[in-house]
């Protein structure tokens, strides 16, 4: 995992550019998705073991989408459990909804006795309950969406974004804010703003589309998912 900065010369891509790495790696080398989930998730857990290592008895929150990063939220707290953090793990979104590579980590996670708690982005209090999970943690981890989201969010999730904002608590963003666009770096109605963000394979085009964007994405570190595309 290498930190960002603009003198570092690292790759920079675009959203289909993503997808095409990730097809190259799953259809052509034959790396099952569930490995680059593992890959992905794993090196989240690292950054956050190093930017809590001075806390004791260190909490965490993790707030998963019901896609792939949520499968790469999942992935992450059963590494952070192993570690010894006290990790709580909020799905937000209808369970039925988990599918794929997501849905085997998280019944992973299930079946090592880890309680995955539900919350309805739609709720009313919305704010109290992401307070009752998030407040007392000392890291967020934002694993609501990924580079595939565009157009406006709907459904609660601006309500959801801006509450986990509110917490006041560093937050972890998982491949890159949610509510952020990959391309053009503009909140999409509201993004996470965070502390630090893991993203994989290379940096996203939207990271670096003004100086503003900063405010969301802290520091950039990028991620290897096991595999390096050809150059």
């Amino acid at each position: 995992m290498e930190k960002y900065t603009p003198q570092k010369g690292l790759p920079v891509m675009s959203r289909d550019e993503v997808r095409r790495v990730d097809a190259w790696a799953i259809d052509e080398i034959g790396a099952p998705g569930v490995v680059l989930m593992e890959n992905a998730g794993r090196s989240c857990a690292e950054l956050a073991q190093q930017r809590l290592a001075g806390v004791d008895g260190p909490k965490v929150c993790i707030f998963c989408g019901t896609g792939n990063n949520g499968g790469d939220g999942y992935v992450m707290a059963r590494h952070l459990l192993n570690a010894g953090f006290q990790v709580r793990t909020v799905l937000c979104g209808e369970r039925d909804r988990v599918r794929g590579d997501a849905r085997i980590n998280l019944d992973i996670l299930e079946r090592l006795g880890h309680a995955v708690e539900p919350l309805d982005p739609g709720a009313e209090d919305l704010p109290v309950y992401v307070r009752t999970f998030g407040g007392d943690a000392d890291m967020i981890v934002d694993a609501l969406f990924g580079t595939g989201l565009h157009g406006e969010l709907s459904g609660g999730f601006q309500a959801l974004i801006e509450a986990i904002n509110n917490l006041d608590r560093p937050i972890l963003a998982v491949d890159i804010p949610s509510g952020l666009d990959c391309d053009s770096g503009r909140p999409l109605g509201a993004a996470i703003r965070a502390a630090y963000t893991v993203t994989f394979v290379a940096v996203k085009r939207g990271f670096l589309a003004s100086v503003e964007t900063s405010r969301y994405t802290g520091e950039i570190y990028i991620a290897s998912i096991g595999v390096e595309p050809p150059t």
